[in-house]
């Protein structure tokens, strides 16, 4: 099976895009002022986007959504989105892992931004590809 990492970029205007498909249009998301305002060091992207991302990696891998059997994570940093042209990547990583059923695969998740791990006890099952 071929893991080789995937990375998204993610900027101002994919979050504005998220907002409006989640309806969280949380001002964190969008406004520095507000983010500063309660303690962030600026915009964040929305944990749920960073795991749709995530998400979207392990189904590559997987070949296909339906074959993605579990997935979770825990959200330990928030990825700050700059306000420019160039935004901020995320870069997706896995191990395969026996899921201790045949025709399952664990894959074991590292998300990093800036360096920096985003995700903690990130894992996925998935059905073996053939």
């Amino acid at each position: 099976m071929d893991l080789s990492p995937r990375t998204y970029r993610i900027t101002r205007a994919d979050l504005v895009r998220y907002a409006g498909a989640s309806g969280d249009f949380n001002p964190i998301h969008w406004s520095d002022r507000i983010a500063t305002k309660v303690g962030l060091p600026g915009v964040i992207a929305h944990g749920m986007f960073t795991m749709a991302l995530v998400g979207r990696a392990v189904t590559e891998w997987a070949g296909s959504a339906d074959a993605v059997v579990e997935y979770g994570v825990r959200f330990t940093r928030p990825v700050l989105v700059p306000d420019d042209d160039e935004g901020t990547e995320i870069e997706v990583t896995a191990v395969a892992r026996d899921a201790g059923e045949p025709g399952l695969t664990r894959l074991d998740l590292t998300a990093t931004c800036q360096g920096e791990k985003v995700l903690a006890q990130a894992r996925a099952v998935i059905r073996t590809p053939a």
